[in-house]
Formats: C-alpha cells, structure tokens, sequence
C-alpha cells in the first residue's frame, strides 16, 4: 500500500523530500530482509532434503505466475493508455524484444520515455529481479554458510551500502540502467540480513502486536523531510528494518486479526506486480489534465481501492488457481 501511494505522489512530488511517503520506495529493502528471514525460514532445513532443482521449481511456481500478469498488464496499459499513444513509440521488433526480456526477467533499460527502467513495461518487476538473483545465490552458496561466513558479508554489505548511499546521496537507485549495481548492494544486504536474523535468532519477543508494528514500519516510510536524508535512509536499512523484522517474528499476533494479516500477505505481491499500469494512466493524466489539487485525493483514494480490488481479482482468478494447478502437475 505504501508503495502504491508513493508511486501515486511521485507524479505530483518529483522531489521526494517533499513528499510525505517519499520514503516508500524503502519498503523494496525491507521486503528483501524479510525475504530473507522468510527463505531461510521455510528451507533452511528443508534444502538438503529437496535438492536444489526442486527449491527453484517452488520458487518459480511462487514467483513467475505474477511476472507474467505484470508483463501482460504493461502491454495493456501501452496499448489501451486513454491519456498517451505510445503506439508508434517502438517498432514490432523491439516491442517484440521488450516483451520477451521482461516474460524472462531479463533487464532492457531501452524504454528511454520510461526513464530506462530495467523493465519498462512493469517497473516494480526490477526488485523481483534481485530477488531471483538472491533465491539463486542463497540454493547454491548462502544455505550452506556458517553464522560467522555470513556476519562477515553483512558487513562487507554494508560498506556497500555506505558507498552507495554517500555517492548517490540516497538510496533511491537499482530500477534503471544507470544505478543497476545499486539495486544488487541494496539486496545483497537487506537480504542478508534477513538470513543472518533467522540463523542467529535474533528474535525479539514481545507484546507489540499488529497495528503497532505496522505504524513502527509506516513512520520509516515518512521521514523523507527529515534533514540529512541520506543518512536517515543508510539507518532505516541498515538497522531499523531489521530490527523490525526481530520484533515481527518475535510478536503475538491476536486470533481476531489473523484472517486479517493473512489477506494482507497473500494480497501484498499481486498488489506490488500489477498496480503500475495503473500508476502510468494516472501519470499521463495528470500531465496532460493538470487536475486540481481539491480532486488529487480523491482520485488516488479511489484509483488505490480500485487496484486493491484488481489485484485481488488477478490474484484468486488467476494467480492462486494457477499455482495451485502447476503444483499438482508437479507432485504426478
């Protein structure tokens, strides 16, 4: 959701210290950090036992489902845009290309009228990029190494990030072209991190509970007005979303809001790979209409819920039927 609206604003806000979510692009490395507590999580025992061709086979049945809706959803949104023709931007052939690189995840940061994201059609598919990079680099080296191993590569990380953050004076890179080795630094320590919470169990019990941790994790999405942002975002990733994560799986959650976080989680990826369709008609409308500032919260309010109600609509017509298809065909 912070990602959403903070898409929503980067139209209206190019300068992100004026924004008051302009610190929701954060929430690509906290997701990496909790992936990376979550992959450990879920195979770090089971690895020997499934072997490593089965772990990508899951991954890809998890993950890919989504890339492919999302690329789907670009095409549409080029083709059918009400406020821009960018029909006669591309010839056949490099749409053609376009197309096959973001199906197969493999970055083109071609679209130079879309600031050379590394996936054009479907901007957010850029963090799903490292993220298969860091399922690949965890099944062949990260399962096998010690605590000590991995403490070592946080901190060699997060010199990167140190790096990163002091040239480039935020941590906003990685989607295009040009900060391509930003976005690998970023996972590799976030990612990392996440990993070396689980294996050290760094988890910190407590009585927090659902709505405090949510309000702990939208206030970091909030602090882009804060002097010295660049180094409000370098401890943001370096320590307090991982510390985020040590209070999340260390919490209690409540049976009454069970049903609750569960919509949320299995809602939260469909909502992240299909929204930015939607964010480009907002963002060719806003240029071209110059709506009033009196009818802009209305229009992302709504356009919001209406995306929340689309990707829950991709996600039980589509995604979670084909999911559960391909793992059938794979247990015959």
């Amino acid at each position: 959701m912070s990602v959403v609206i903070f898409h929503y604003l980067e139209w209206i806000y190019p300068d992100f210290t004026k924004n008051f979510i302009g610190h929701g692009f954060l929430a690509v490395d906290f997701f990496f950090c909790l992936s990376g507590f979550v992959i450990a999580y879920a195979y770090d025992s089971r690895m020997p036992q499934m072997g490593v061709r089965s772990f990508f086979t899951s991954r890809l049945i998890r993950l890919h489902p989504l890339v492919i809706a999302g690329t789907v959803l670009g095409v549409l949104g080029m083709l059918l845009d009400p406020f821009a023709n960018q029909t006669e931007t591309y010839s056949i052939a490099t749409f053609a290309l376009i197309v096959a690189c973001s199906l197969l995840m493999i970055p083109l940061p071609i679209m130079e009228d879309r600031a050379c994201n590394l996936f054009g059609l479907n901007a957010p598919s850029w963090s799903l990029f490292w993220e298969y990079i860091a399922n690949i680099l965890y099944a062949f080296i990260l399962v096998r190494l010690s605590r000590k191993v991995l403490w070592f590569l946080l901190a060699i990380a997060a010199a990167g990030m140190v790096w990163v953050c002091c040239r480039a004076g935020n941590l906003q890179g990685g989607w295009n072209g040009v900060t391509f080795a930003d976005g690998g630094i970023r996972m590799t320590y976030s990612f990392l991190a996440g990993l070396v919470i689980f294996r050290s169990n760094c988890i910190i019990k407590n009585k927090l509970g659902f709505f405090v941790l949510s309000l702990m994790l939208a206030a970091a999405f909030m602090t882009s007005g804060l002097p010295n942002t660049w180094l409000v975002e370098l401890l943001i990733v370096l320590f307090y979303f991982p510390f985020l994560v040590a209070l999340g799986a260390g919490s209690v959650l409540s049976g009454s809001l069970q049903k609750a976080c569960l919509f949320l989680g299995k809602i939260s990826y469909p909502l992240y790979m299909t929204h930015y369709a939607g964010i480009w008609w907002f963002g060719h409308y806003y240029v071209s209409h110059n709506p009033s500032p009196e009818r802009l919260p209305w229009i992302i309010g709504i356009g919001t819920v209406a995306m929340v109600l689309f990707a829950w609509l991709v996600m039980t017509l589509y995604e979670i039927p084909l999911r559960n298809y391909l793992n059938k065909k794979r247990k015959k």
